[in-house]
């Protein structure tokens, strides 16, 4: 039986016309840990009153694998009728929600031995790669690692948490961060800058199969189009490793 936890909403604000950050603290003063790439699911009932859920990445900044954390931060997109948008679009400093988790496994893998992570987001995709932001610096210093984030999005107004990425890409020269614009570009354009979808910054970086492990995460048709360039590159699929958001009402 899924064991399901409280969430009070200590802080709000907007990241994006459409998206809501939302940090939360446990309402039964238990600890949360999670490995960061994993999510959890809000449960909540419909307007029809029957039980149904959602599931967030868990976007806290972590230490490590595992720690436990003060508040637990997710990005919410706005989805017009949408059920969720209702109960968290709306939500007060104060109230509660129920929770269950962690799940998943889109995390970085202590059995790798790649020498450059190729990161790839859409949308509210991006929220894992933050909270990885530790670990990044981290595989940097002991292992050489490299990380090239790509990140689409259709306008700077669009571009959740770019200037974290763009101050932790100043402070560790083994990170760095390539936003995509598919319909505005920036103004003033920055050098890191790409005009188009992510396949443009991700075919510029040069895919390698001998050194690249892949993480895709956002708008299920950007992951398969992705998915099928990083293929092309030789990359086998034990490399791409992939999570699909699609929006639910």
């Amino acid at each position: 039986m899924i064991r399901q936890f409280p969430l009070r909403l200590a802080a709000a604000r907007m990241l994006a016309p459409s998206v809501r950050h939302l940090a939360f603290e446990r309402g039964d003063g238990e600890p949360f840990a999670f490995i960061p790439g994993q999510f959890i699911q809000i449960h909540f009932d419909d307007a029809d009153g029957k039980p149904t859920k959602r599931s967030y990445s868990v976007g806290t900044v972590a230490a490590g694998d595992a720690t436990p954390i003060d508040q637990l931060e997710i990005a919410v997109s706005y989805v017009e009728g949408g059920a969720a948008t209702q109960l968290l679009g709306n939500l007060e400093i104060g109230a509660s929600v129920s929770a269950s988790g962690p799940y998943g496994r889109f995390c970085l893998m202590e059995a790798d031995t790649n020498r450059r992570y190729l990161l790839v987001a859409t949308g509210t995709g991006v929220t894992p790669y933050r909270a990885m932001l530790p670990l990044f610096a981290k595989l940097s210093r002991e292992r050489g690692c490299t990380f090239a984030l790509v990140y689409g999005a259709r306008s700077e107004a669009e571009l959740l948490y770019g200037d974290e990425f763009e101050a932790f890409a100043a402070a560790n020269p083994g990170f760095s961060f390539h936003p995509c614009f598919s319909r505005v570009p920036r103004e003033p354009a920055r050098a890191s800058d790409r005009t188009g979808r992510v396949h443009v910054a991700l075919e510029a970086l040069a895919p390698d199969a001998e050194g690249d492990i892949a993480y895709l995460c956002g708008n299920p048709d950007m992951v398969d189009e992705a998915f099928a360039l990083l293929q092309q590159a030789g990359l086998p699929v034990r490399h791409i490793r992939r999570e699909k958001y699609v929006s639910s009402r």
